[in-house]
């Protein structure tokens, strides 16, 4: 009975040291737990604190990044010339007719620049400054074949901020270019794009058919009204005035390279036009392979005349059919070529050699030029 009672006592006595046993092993595990526990729940506050010091890092990090151009940003550089830029209006038959211009002085003249077809036909002008300031304007002189145009504006001289224009002759094919204007109306609009071609020629309702020769071709976004506003480098100098864009394009606008702006500017101001644009008296057309195939000519490249005008330049020494190949040994490609070379290196009055292609033979001509007729003749 003894040993019985003894198992018995024995037995509940383990049971008991069992079950404190799972009591304070449950505390103990319970104690580890909410220590790995806390623990955690530190290191994942302490996360959260270093993702939020991040997101404040980055945040004043995205608001620093500004855009550059050859280091300059675009906001300290549309802040420097936006008062430079105005808004030109006039009064045609049916409505009103807008576009841009900016301001420059000129031997201490101070003028606004434009183009010719945004002040054409126009009565009642006026330049609005950036303040919304608004003055009578009147035109003092105008070149409808380098569709260019000189305003004189009735306002305080606190008004004129005159840019810079630098000349365009070092540009490239690549370059950064920047254009501002008030396309529909949208005043002080600034795109951005590139130099995509340069040497380019166009032809506008004012010309006569006649091309403008010279043109800087670039994808900088421009829209009607943007015409007469200022094509700027990479630091805010002008480099063109942007003049005409392609219907239903993507990309593709044209500008009046500054070298133009600069050897006019004097007579436009002074005389109220310019008379230096040389004229060869020919008409033509960019020979390519499939015409020299049809024509049975052995040379794919030059400008082939199809029509002499009578009495003019090159009456009696040009013939139909020749395909002009070089101006003063400059090879000479295209119809491009041709216009940009006489626009850019001859004036009336100049002789030129005219090397061209008549039937098997190559043959130098000489040929004294003349000057452009009106656009009306």
């Amino acid at each position: 009975m003894a040993s019985n009672g003894f198992t018995k006592a024995t037995v509940a006595l383990l049971v008991v040291l069992f079950v404190v046993g799972l009591f304070v092993g449950g505390l103990a595990v319970s104690y580890f737990a909410n220590s790995r526990i806390s623990n955690l729940n530190g290191q994942i506050t302490s996360l959260q604190s270093q993702i939020s010091d991040l997101k404040g890092f980055q945040n004043v990090t995205y608001q620093s990044i500004t855009i550059l151009q050859n280091g300059t940003s675009l906001t300290s550089l549309y802040d420097s010339v936006r008062d430079s830029i105005v808004l030109i209006e006039g009064s045609i038959s049916g409505g009103t007719q807008q576009g841009s211009g900016f301001v420059y002085n000129f031997n201490g003249t101070t003028v606004v620049l434009t183009n010719y077809h945004v002040v054409h036909g126009t009565t009642g002008l006026s330049v609005t400054f950036s303040d919304g300031r608004g003055y009578s304007a009147k035109v003092l002189g105008t070149d409808p074949y380098s569709d260019l145009a000189i305003v004189s504006v009735n306002a305080p001289t606190s008004e004129f901020k005159p840019l810079n224009i630098v000349s365009s002759s070092t540009l490239a094919v690549g370059d950064s270019v920047i254009a501002i204007g008030n396309p529909y109306g949208l005043v002080g609009s600034l795109t951005t794009g590139v130099v995509s071609a340069l040497g380019r020629t166009i032809t506008e309702n004012t010309t006569g058919g006649f091309a403008i020769a010279n043109i800087i071709q670039t994808s900088a976004p421009i829209n009607p009204g943007n015409s007469g506003g200022p094509l700027l480098n990479a630091v805010g100098n002008v480099i063109g005035i942007t003049t005409a864009i392609v219907s239903n394009s993507q990309g593709l606008g044209f500008a009046i390279p500054s070298d133009t702006i600069l050897k006019e500017v004097d007579a436009l101001i002074t005389t109220g036009s310019y008379s230096g644009h040389s004229y060869l008296g020919v008409t033509g057309e960019d020979m390519s392979y499939s015409l020299a195939q049809q024509s049975g000519s052995s040379v794919t490249y030059g400008w082939k005349i199809v029509s002499v005008v009578s009495g003019g330049p090159s009456d009696g020494k040009l013939k139909v059919g020749d395909i002009i190949i070089a101006l003063n040994n400059q090879t000479i490609t295209n119809g491009d070529e041709l216009a940009s070379y006489l626009e850019e290196h001859t004036l009336p009055g100049n002789t030129v050699v005219v090397t061209v292609v008549r039937g098997n033979m190559q043959v130098d001509v000489s040929v004294v030029l003349g000057s452009r007729p009106s656009p009306s003749s």
